[in-house]
């Protein structure tokens, strides 16, 4: 990006501040929660440099004509470097400035919509009309370790205010951002903003060239769910050598249906951070209904009897995947995350490993009223009431997930108590596969990787 005329940051204390830099307030938080519960507070809105130099162009601006060129020039700016636009903040290396824009002569409101920024469609996720022009812009103060995923609605006068379901069916990935990233379960794609000191996925130094593993999907009936799944097999190139390490991977239908983790795998085998593995990835879904993984997720002792007593002797009379479960790993996000952990305590001897991802820990039985429910998550309870089992954990969750970062932090706790051994990462994120695709990596190399065989 240019770097602003030295001016600018002088204009933001003088006569060029722009109309829509402000702190969070009150009115700016939304009284609405999530399905996973409240999440944080907004980033604090803060004003752009490059805005800045826009408006004291406009400002300067003798006719139409030179006008029309300053937000030419500004659109310019912004197509050569892409967006969000990421500038730097004074005498603060750990922060960004970070500008969303959209160019939109006709819109009645354009709004952010991000799962990490709280409230989409609300006061907060609002972006700003610069006046007389056809830029809109939200801006913000992000920790330069941020890592997310984000798309672009916008409505005109003619249409009724869509509320938060219409917007998330309506927002579009951002056309300046050139990283896009598939939304949940063929869900429009979004749009994917990476600052400078977002952790790198473990696999980024291994070449392009590395042998493929193969990737096949499968039909398993399942008398536990009285239903049939499809489930994606993952072998990695080579030969495999006896009692090979084993993951069962929730929900393949995103995994490998639409992120393509099997690249990440054949990279990460390829240089040595994981053993040779298979994965066993059913899908979360069933074809004809759309509710299953709502139904069957969670703490269920049917998802648990598919899992340990069909779905990994079915792959051991194919494969030759081991039945030690030291060597075997059950990994999950969201809901997902809590089958996990509800798998390794109720199938120790099968399951030695849990990955947990932004584990859905409000989840409870259907028979367990809000009301009635203890303020310690359900599946909290049972690892801290239950006898202890042979398990190593490894969770996962973004500091942007609000209730979901206090209650994973209380389910550490609780078995660091019992003395279970725990490890993982609070990435600087929200509920968002952005995040849990390298992070899912170096949770399988840490509980897999490198270990005495």
């Amino acid at each position: 990006m240019t770097a602003p005329p030295r001016g600018v940051l002088a204009a933001r204390r003088a006569t060029h501040r722009l109309p829509t830099g402000h702190s969070p307030s009150r009115a700016d938080t939304p009284s609405h929660a999530s399905a996973v519960g409240p999440r944080s507070a907004p980033p604090p809105r803060t004003d752009s440099p490059l805005l800045l130099a826009l408006a004291a162009r406009l400002a300067a601006a003798v006719d139409a004509a030179a006008r029309e060129a300053a937000v030419a020039w500004f659109w310019a700016e912004a197509e050569a470097v892409g967006a969000p636009l990421v500038e730097p903040v004074d005498r603060d290396p750990h922060h960004r400035i970070v500008t969303f824009v959209w160019r939109d002569a006709d819109a009645r409101a354009v709004l952010l919509y991000a799962d990490w920024w709280p409230g989409p469609g609300g006061p907060t996720g609002r972006m700003r009309r610069l006046p007389g022009t056809d830029v809109w812009y939200l801006s913000c103060h992000l920790r330069a370790d941020h890592r997310g995923t984000y798309r672009i609605a916008r409505y005109d006068a003619a249409d009724p205010d869509p509320g938060p379901a219409g917007l998330a069916a309506r927002a579009v990935p951002d056309p300046l951002n050139p990283r896009p990233v598939l939304g949940r379960w063929y869900a429009r794609p979004g749009s994917v903003v990476e600052l400078p000191h977002a952790p790198a996925p473990p696999w980024v130094e291994a070449p392009d060239d590395v042998p493929p593993g193969s990737l096949r999907r499968h039909r398993l009936g399942s008398r536990a769910l009285a239903a049939e799944r499809d489930v994606w097999v993952y072998e990695p190139p080579g030969p495999l050598p006896e009692e090979t390490d084993v993951v069962v991977l929730l929900d393949g239908d995103m995994w490998f249906g639409q992120l393509g983790f099997e690249s990440a795998l054949d990279r990460l085998i390829a240089v040595g951070l994981l053993p040779p593995l298979v994965v066993l990835a059913p899908d979360s879904r069933d074809r004809a209904d759309e509710a299953t993984r709502s139904r069957e997720f969670g703490g269920h002792d049917a998802q648990v009897t598919f899992l340990a007593a069909e779905l990994l002797p079915w792959a051991a009379a194919r494969w030759p995947v081991t039945y030690d479960p030291a060597r075997t790993v059950v990994a999950g996000q969201g809901l997902g995350g809590v089958s996990a952990l509800y798998a390794g305590y109720a199938a120790p001897m099968r399951f030695g490993n849990v990955l947990a991802q932004s584990a859905a820990l409000p989840w409870r039985p259907a028979g367990e009223s809000e009301a009635d429910a203890d303020p310690v998550p359900w599946i909290t309870r049972r690892y801290a009431d239950g006898a202890p089992r042979e398990l190593r954990l490894h969770l996962d969750v973004g500091l942007r997930e609000g209730r979901l970062l206090e209650l994973t932090r209380g389910l550490r706790a609780a078995l660091r108590a019992r003395d279970y051994p725990v490890t993982g990462t609070e990435f600087n994120g929200g509920h968002d596969y952005a995040c849990w695709r390298g992070a899912l990596a170096d949770g399988l190399i840490t509980l897999l990787g490198a270990r005495p065989r």
